[in-house]
């Protein structure tokens, strides 16, 4: 009998060690399949494989949003009103808390942690408070490619291993811009388009940047011969008579409502050829201004454009 006992307390034991040994290895196992390493700019980062709490600051959030990742806290803000997401996707991001404004250096800390992130996305141009932000949660900074939307896209896409998905997006929107831009010349002619932002007076040309790529590379309309050239991400500047030479048989002109004013006051923008031909579109700089650097904005404007120019 007492052998008995002994063979049973031996069996038990054995049986304890087997089922904690089993549930130690089925934790590690699951532990490794919810984290996963991905290659940065600051080299190598274990992040979540599928993070429910991003926290994005890079300016990426419409990103994140066509690839199914809605993030709990952003910087992606209206240029012209800074507190708030652009209007555009005010639905998208109602629950989205705004922690900054994705072009500065530094955010809300304390916001951030109170988002309570799994994972952090952030742009080299928050570098300095890199070392703060991985305190809270795994952090990826991204490389900066300034007014390269669509390889920023596809950054963002290879980070959570969602190629196929942003090819698929990407595609989508191409056909779409060809088809509007088709419906542009059906209805106006080959003619040519400029798109500048009202500034203190003078005119920055989009001539390869913003709204200016989306009607010349996107939709494939026509710039005029005369556009300034621009060597940086840096708009040219011109000044009334600049935009009067460059003559463009169609302009479309982004500003507040006081730059609106003075342009319908000035003699010389109301002699402007395309002016006086009745070719002329006015459009809030908010959210216009900075909707074409964003891939779901730039989808947006481009039934916004079809509309001003038909």
């Amino acid at each position: 009998m007492k052998k008995i006992k002994i063979l049973a307390m031996s069996l038990i034991a054995i049986l304890s060690i087997m089922l904690f040994t089993g549930c130690s290895n089925s934790d590690e196992t699951a532990g490794e399949t919810k984290m996963r390493v991905v290659e940065t700019s600051k080299g190598e980062v274990e992040i979540p494989k599928n993070p429910s709490r991003i926290v994005d600051i890079s300016g990426s959030s419409e990103e994140l949003a066509i690839l199914g990742y809605t993030p709990v806290a952003t910087a992606n803000v209206d240029s012209y009103d800074t507190e708030n997401v652009p209007s555009y996707m005010a639905e998208v991001f109602k629950d989205v808390k705004v922690v900054g404004h994705s072009m500065s250096d530094t955010m809300d800390i304390e916001a951030i942690i109170e988002a309570e992130p799994d994972l952090i996305i952030m742009a080299p141009r928050q570098e300095k408070i890199y070392d703060e932000l991985k305190e809270i949660a795994p952090v990826v900074m991204l490389e900066d490619y300034s007014n390269d939307w669509e390889k920023n896209l596809e950054q963002v896409a290879k980070l959570f291993g969602k190629e196929d998905d942003a090819k698929k997006w990407l595609d989508s929107y191409y056909e779409e811009a060809k088809k509007i831009g088709d419906e542009i010349k059906e209805a106006n002619g080959d003619k040519s388009y400029v798109v500048a932002l009202a500034s203190s007076g003078q005119f920055m040309i989009f001539t390869e940047g913003g709204m200016g790529t989306i009607l010349k590379e996107d939709m494939g309309l026509k710039q005029p011969a005369n556009m300034p050239k621009q060597d940086s991400i840096t708009l040219p500047t011109v000044s009334i008579e600049g935009l009067t030479e460059i003559d463009a048989d169609n302009i479309i002109v982004i500003g507040m409502e006081s730059d609106k004013q003075d342009l319908e006051k000035d003699s010389v923008f109301n002699e402007i050829r395309a002016v006086k031909e009745g070719n002329f579109v006015f459009l809030n700089a908010s959210p216009f201004f900075s909707q074409a650097y964003n891939p779901m904005g730039r989808q947006l404007l481009l039934e916004e454009i079809k509309k001003a120019l038909i």
